[in-house]
C-alpha cells in the first residue's frame, strides 16, 4: 500500500516523479514549438561565382581584323547564379548582364567581339558572376588584340 503524505509534505514519493515528469514533457513540448518558429536562411558558401573564359585560352589573343570573334566561358556556383556581367573596353561594343532563367549553378556564355575597323586596337573583355546570395565572383579578363 502506499505511504501516506506526511504533515507538511505537499507530494508522495510517486507524486514527485509524477510532477517532474510533467514539468519535464511541459520543457520539452514548449522546447519543440519555440523550434517550429525558428527559421534559418540558407547560409550558402559566402563565395562567389567563379568565370572561367575557355576561348581564347591564353590571356591575350592576337587575331585578324574583319569578322568576328568570340569570346567564349562558363560561370559555376554551387549557390545558383544569378547574374552574368560583362564589360567589354576598347570595342566599341555593349552587352547587358545576362540572367539564366531559372538560375542554374553552370552558365555557359558567348560573346561575339567585332573586330572590323579595328586595327591595331587592343579589346578587353572582362567578366564577372554574381550568385542567389549576392555574392559576386572575381573577374576573368582577356584581351584581343587587333592586327
Amino acid at each position: 500500500m502506499p505511504k501516506k503524505a506526511e504533515p507538511g509534505r505537499i507530494f508522495t514519493p510517486r507524486g514527485r516523479r509524477r510532477a517532474r515528469l510533467a514539468a519535464v514533457l511541459v520543457v520539452l513540448a514548449a522546447g519543440c514549438q519555440e523550434r517550429d518558429r525558428l527559421t534559418f536562411p540558407d547560409p550558402g558558401d559566402g563565395i562567389g561565382p567563379v568565370t572561367m573564359i575557355d576561348q581564347p585560352n591564353g590571356s591575350d589573343t592576337t587575331v585578324d581584323a574583319g569578322p568576328n570573334f568570340f569570346v567564349n566561358g562558363r560561370t559555376v556556383d554551387p549557390d545558383g547564379v544569378d547574374t552574368v556581367y560583362f564589360l567589354v573596353t576598347g570595342g566599341n561594343q555593349n552587352f547587358n548582364p545576362f540572367r539564366p532563367s531559372p538560375p542554374a549553378d553552370t552558365v555557359r556564355w558567348g560573346l561575339p567581339i567585332s573586330t572590323t575597323g579595328r586595327s591595331g586596337s587592343t579589346i578587353t573583355v572582362e567578366v564577372h558572376g554574381v550568385d542567389l546570395q549576392g555574392n559576386q565572383g572575381a573577374t576573368s579578363v582577356r584581351q584581343v588584340i587587333v592586327r
